[in-house]
This record gives C-alpha cells, structure tokens and sequence, in this order.
C-alpha cells in the first residue's frame, strides 16, 4: 500500500485485553492491557506521522476518530447526548467538548454487547423465563423505561432480580451473575435486563445513535464515531456515574433490530458524514478526502485526497459518504 504511515495512541485503560492489539501491531505483549488505539486529531490522543510531526498539522481536526477497541473485562454501561445536548452540556462545564458522540463498531473477533432498549414484549418474555416476575410486572404495566427510572431511583429492589438469575442458565442471567459478582448491588447489572443482548461475528456491526444506552462485555472490533469524548456513564464501572444526566439522555425507544445492515462492506456513520469501508487484500482504492486506515496487519495510515492504494491486507478506510 502507499499513503503516509502514522501512528495512533494507545490507551491502557483496565478493562483491555493483553494480547489482541500487540499482536496486531507487532509488538511484544508487556503485561499492560492494551484497550484502545486511537486514529484522529481528538486532543485526548492526537496521531502522530512517523517523523513524529502532528496529523492535525496536515488535516486541521477532522471531524471523526477511528478506534481500535480490545475489551477482556466489560465496559461501563452508558449513553451518549444529542448535539443539542452536548452543546448545552458543555456549555455549563457538564462535557468535555460540545459535539455528540454517534459511533458504529465492526467486529473483529466474536463481539458481546448490550445495545439498546430491547423491545417490552421479548423482555418480559425473557424475565418471565428467568423467574424475574417483578420486574416482569413492571415493564407490562409501565414500559421498559418505567422500570429503568425504578431501578436506577431506587424505586424498585434490584436484589429479587439478582436473584432470580442465580438458577438461570441463560445468557443475560449468566451476565447478571458476572456482574453481579463485580460489582454487587449496582443497579445497572439488573437494567441490563431491559437491554438488547447481542453477539456478533466478524463483519458484523452495531450503530449506536444519541440516547442508546448500551455496554460493550468482551471482544475486539474497529470503531468509528464523531470526533467526541462526552460519555454518560450510569454503571458497572468504578469510573464517576451521573445518574440524573444518564435518565435525561436515555431514548427507551425499543431497538428492534441492533444489528446494523451492512451493503457491499460500507458502514455509514451518518451522523458524522462519514463511513467506514472494508476494503479486500488487492481492492484498490482512491481517497478523496483526508482518509485514516488500518489494516488487519497493523498498518496505519493517512490518506491524502487523490492517494491511491491497493490493500495488502484487509483494510479499513475512513471516507466521507
């Protein structure tokens, strides 16, 4: 391939796997989880050229960031603002920086996840199997949302829903177990049973859009979102919760279908007017604007309009849509 090589930041953050990204970047395991690569020109990790000079230099701040993302342990359960709310969040010292945080991410590895509000009908089904009858109660008469303010408020004991999933072999209650076990009486290890339970494989894909509350639980993936750090985060984390921001920002719209649908290897990320495309090894390409890549070998790099490459391995492409 041609274009400049970079290269990213990586963040070592606890809930990271120790293996997956060193090996991928060709470098010796150190012990450190390895969490997180960024790719982009966001403050909090800025890409370098190989000589050592700024991206942002070249590019000015683009306006999307592109991660790679190792999670062994799971992620803090959260949600993302709308523009409108981000803007008026930062605006009274609340977020970091005044932009939404759209983002989609693409599987590398089999990919477990919670991802939106499951529709009421299937979460009293799966409630009633687990013996979780309260709970079941309370999404019938008053919706799933209804019984997140209840959970999260302390309206409604967590505990007996706990419970009920210790005799349970099914997945979410295996995960509620898990949790549980990692952080007992957080509120949110029950929520997660209003939520959508997904497993991807590799190609696979979900979008989480303004409001989604969801928790990434293990795997590894290609992210992309707008150029944003502001996460709300209500639990399963040892990190600052914001209860009252999170319940304002949570859409408990039921989300059908989490899955995104894929069409000839292109994940559009509307919201930031770009997409990521999966280029084949030996697909050609033609960047038409300021482009980021990484291929499934490691290989990081700028893309500057009219580059052209032609992937020596499976590669990922930032391109407007």
């Amino acid at each position: 391939m041609s274009g400049q090589l970079i290269d990213g930041v990586v963040q070592h953050y606890a809930w990271g796997d120790t293996e997956f990204m060193p090996a991928l970047l060709g470098r010796e395991p150190d012990g450190r989880p390895w969490a997180e690569l960024w790719l982009g020109t966001h403050p909090n990790g800025p890409t370098t050229l190989a000589d050592g000079s700024p991206l942002v230099d070249i590019t000015g701040d683009l306006p999307y960031l592109l991660k790679v993302l190792c999670a062994a342990e799971p992620l803090s359960l959260q949600a993302h603002p709308t523009s409108e709310q981000a803007r008026d969040g930062f605006e009274r010292g609340v977020f970091t920086d005044p932009h939404a945080k759209p983002e989609l991410l693409v599987a590398l590895t089999p990919f477990e996840a919670f991802c939106g509000v499951r529709p009421e009908d299937r979460t009293i089904d799966v409630l009633r199997a687990i013996g979780a009858d309260d709970l079941a109660d309370v999404v019938a008469a008053g919706g799933s949302g209804q019984a997140m303010h209840g959970l999260y408020r302390g309206d409604i004991d967590p505990a007996a829903t706990v419970d009920a999933c210790a005799s349970s072999d099914r997945p979410e209650a295996l995960w509620v177990q898990r949790l549980d076990a990692m952080y007992p009486g957080d509120p949110s290890v029950a929520v997660t049973l209003l939520l959508n339970h997904v497993t991807l494989l590799p190609g696979e894909a979900l979008h989480l859009t303004a409001g989604n509350l969801h928790g990434y639980l293990r795997g590894s993936g290609i992210e992309l979102m707008q150029a944003s750090d502001n996460i709300v985060r209500g639990g399963l984390t040892v990190k600052h919760v914001d209860i009252d921001l999170l319940l304002d920002i949570v859409d408990p719209t039921p989300l059908v279908d989490p899955v995104m649908q894929v069409v000839d290897g292109r994940y559009p990320l509307v919201e930031a007017g770009v997409q990521l495309v999966w280029l084949d090894a030996g697909e050609q390409h033609t960047a038409t604007g300021h482009e980021l890549a990484i291929s499934v070998a490691g290989e990081q790099l700028y893309l500057g309009p009219g580059t052209q490459i032609v992937a020596s391995a499976d590669t990922f492409v930032v391109t407007s849509i």
